[in-house]
């Protein structure tokens, strides 16, 4: 078995969450650094990262790093290194994204194509070749710079891990999969708790709680670019990985998770994304606003992502809405909440301060996580 050093970017404050997942399927994380988790693994876990992380973006493989303070110094440590262990003569390769901060190398477009020449001379000195056909499987590259120091990655992902398969229809403002996973593990909620999501629209946390309360692994249902590199991975570690992953699914699990909407084309879309996900008959959907809301158990759970302005309804409403999220909140009995949002007066106008606040990108926007703790119920008597 081949040993990797293996990358796992992630969005940013979540390294935490996924550094656990890392260490729960069994690998050695070496380093946590902002938006990003490096570690070790051989094929296998290559194979497993991509299908059971649920916060990951993607996995790279390290091809290696270097110091750069000008282009020449970049073509040279690209072109050092052992790009032949990985892109075949026929191989389809390109630097499709660069990242740079505080750096002095720091033109995206410049750094990919000095890359890109790197990479052929390099290639063209081990093949013997003049020119590449470049008509066999991909091999996409990833590269940051910070500080001047880069770090090349390989990209085994193909479209990033978010997508699952499952949503193939979404609402205005979605939420991507893999965050809602991230807030839904930054609570103490698990499949046998209560979880509803007031403004649900496409569906994505009941579903990303539902696979969760299943054991279902997250890239069950989708392709990786690196399931065509059979020099590196070959395919029976990724049916393998499939068969572990389809073993540990448990649909007879009992939950209690609804999603609500108060468009009826929205839940419409969330039950066909649910169907498509596997989970449709752990998730209960209806058409509800959110001054419906009510539950007559204890210790349940709010995860939302409610509309703040720019979606749904305009900056006007977004008082009375968080109001009214506030009083039926108050009518719960011993329930948390949990709802990011980048409406400023959420406290406000839901009437209490959060017990935390965690400062979210959700893409370029920033948002916040507010956590309204409810009491642990009591443990059970065995």
């Amino acid at each position: 078995m081949r040993r990797f050093e293996l990358i796992a970017p992630c969005h940013f404050g979540m390294e935490a969450i996924l550094k656990r997942e890392i260490i729960d399927l069994g690998y050695d994380v070496t380093e946590v650094t902002d938006g990003r988790i490096t570690f070790y693994g051989d094929e296998e876990a290559l194979c497993r990262a991509n299908i059971f992380l649920r916060t990951a973006e993607r996995i790279l493989i390290k091809v290696g790093s270097f110091h750069v303070e000008s282009f020449e110094e970049l073509f040279q440590g690209t072109k050092a290194l052992p790009w032949e262990e990985y892109i075949p003569v026929n191989g389809k390769f390109w630097v499709t994204k660069a990242a740079s901060v505080k750096s002095k190398v720091f033109s995206p477009s410049d750094i990919q194509s000095v890359m890109k020449k790197a990479m052929v001379e390099r290639l063209k000195d081990v093949y013997h070749v003049n020119w590449f056909a470049e008509d066999g499987d991909s091999f996409p590259i990833r590269v940051f710079l910070m500080k001047d120091e880069v770090t090349v990655g390989l990209d085994t992902t193909g479209e990033s891990l978010h997508k699952r398969g499952y949503r193939k229809l979404t609402a205005k403002a979605p939420i991507a999969e893999n965050l809602a996973a991230s807030l839904i593990m930054l609570t103490p909620w698990n499949g046998s708790r209560i979880l509803v999501d007031p403004f649900c629209g496409s569906g994505t946390f009941p579903i990303e709680a539902a696979m969760m309360a299943a054991n279902m692994a997250p890239g069950m249902n989708r392709s990786f670019t690196a399931e065509n590199w059979k020099h590196i991975v070959g395919k029976k570690i990724w049916y393998d990985t499939l068969d572990e992953a389809r073993e540990l699914v448990d649909l007879n699990v009992e939950t209690d998770i609804q999603g609500y909407d108060i468009d009826e084309n929205m839940v419409d879309i969330a039950r066909q994304n649910a169907k498509l996900a596997g989970v449709d008959k752990l998730i209960h959907f209806q058409r509800r606003g959110v001054e419906q809301l009510s539950h007559p158990k204890k210790y349940g759970f709010i995860i939302t992502n409610p509309p703040y302005g720019e979606r749904l309804q305009d900056k006007n409403e977004m008082p009375a809405l968080y109001k009214t999220i506030g009083e039926r909140y108050a009518m719960l009995d011993s329930w948390s909440m949990y709802l990011i949002t980048a409406y400023e007066q959420a406290e406000r106008d839901i009437g209490r301060k959060a017990d935390k606040n965690r400062k979210i990108y959700n893409g370029m926007m920033k948002t916040y996580y507010y956590q309204f703790q409810g009491p642990k119920p009591p443990r059970r008597k065995d």
